[in-house]
């Protein structure tokens, strides 16, 4: 009979898969990007278009971004370990970042220098027929790389390789904007080619920036939206047991949701059931969003943001037996002491096992034993039957 997989073998197994899913199509794509590269800037400088020529640099700055995206993978996908308890995911942020930049640079040098070919003038070229033929390639190569990245990326939960696959598609719009830019030039606006690829630049810019703009949020550990946010407390307040919720922070860490939530529930139940609470609470959030990866709960007593927190100084189990030895004697042998810390007091409860001691330990006497003590609150005592 097989033995059945342990959570962390079935995380190993899962991070491989996702590693050699996003090899295969990040090496396919680089190959795809690098003949259309060498088609549309040998093209670009033989048949007259500046567009055609840019859009192969385009094309170039893919197979770097393809590089970046395989080394970046390899590591980001590596097991936790104790420097990084959490994973590596936020290398994957990083790559990302480091793309975006890399595509906002290239775009700004290449806007620049087609923006003052276009206001020096002198654009008297007719870009050739070929220029009509490679652009339409490369709008279905690229189209069809994008639509089978971006579907790794979904499966995979990678923003990196989601990213990859839209870095694709400037492409594909890039070659579109070649394309009527080349059957307006041919129809006698020749600078509309120069024109055009002003504007492949500017695409270019404008997906690095929002590549970058993403991946500086998730760095500085921005949280979940406004709504995402209120879904979740909602979760948390109808779940049986909680009266209360506050402090819900997030981050995130590459696709994965990290969070940190404080639950108030009923100050007499045990540690057990406070827990159990917590889990009911973990799986309605987890059922909501499956991209959350790791929540920690704190349970609470009390509402600590409308009050001053539990102080402390108050006194600990081991200092009020003692204090309660000095002034009554030792609690009987089978006594149970439970400890409520509310509104900066201690709440006492005494169960007791016989009647016989409740003639010492009676809550007037303890009472009068702990009462000028700042920290005493109240005092219940329980006395088992006969």
């Amino acid at each position: 009979m097989q033995e059945p997989t342990s959570p962390a073998q079935q995380h190993r197994e899962n991070l491989a898969g996702e590693m050699k899913a996003a090899s295969r199509v990040t090496i396919i794509g680089m190959i795809l990007d690098a003949v259309l590269g060498v088609i549309k800037v040998i093209g670009g400088t033989l048949f007259n278009s500046q567009a055609l020529l840019v859009d192969g640099i385009h094309s170039f700055t893919d197979v770097a971004s393809d590089l970046v995206v395989l080394g970046v993978m390899k590591v980001s996908r590596q097991e936790p370990d104790d420097d990084h308890p959490y994973g590596h995911q936020r290398i994957e942020t990083f790559g990302t970042l480091v793309l975006g930049s890399i595509l906002i640079a290239v775009g700004a040098a290449l806007a620049w220098e087609n923006t003052l070919r276009l206001i020096e003038g002198g654009v008297d070229t007719v870009p050739g027929w070929p220029v009509l033929v490679a652009a339409a390639a490369s709008v279905v190569g690229k189209e069809w790389i994008f639509r089978y990245t971006r579907h790794v990326g979904l499966k995979i939960r990678s923003d990196l390789i989601i990213a990859n696959a839209w870095h694709s598609r400037t492409d594909a719009f890039s070659s579109v904007v070649v394309l009527v830019s080349t059957a307006g030039a041919m129809l006698g606006m020749v600078w509309l080619d120069v024109f055009a690829a002003v504007v492949i630049a500017g695409i270019i810019i404008h997906i690095g920036w929002k590549f970058t703009w993403d991946s500086v949020k998730e760095l500085v550990d921005t949280g979940l939206s406004q709504e995402d946010t209120e879904m979740l407390k909602s979760i948390a307040r109808d779940t049986d047991g909680v009266r209360n919720v506050h402090e819900l922070r997030s981050r995130r860490m590459g696709h994965d949701i990290l969070l940190d939530i404080h639950l108030v529930v009923r100050p007499e139940i045990s540690v057990s059931e406070g827990h159990q609470i917590g889990m009911q609470v973990v799986s309605g959030m987890r059922d909501a969003l499956d991209n959350i990866r790791d929540i920690n709960f704190h349970i609470d007593a009390e509402n600590d943001e409308d009050q001053p927190l539990t102080s402390e100084r108050l006194p600990s189990r081991e200092d009020i037996r003692a204090r309660m030895a000095r002034h009554l004697g030792e609690l009987p042998q089978y006594s149970r002491l439970r400890l409520h810390y509310l509104k900066n007091k201690v709440h006492l409860e005494l169960f007791l096992d016989s009647p016989e001691g409740e003639t010492v330990f009676s809550s007037s006497n303890i009472k009068e034993a702990l009462g000028d003590y700042a920290w005493f609150g109240s005092v219940r005592v329980w006395v088992a039957g006969p």
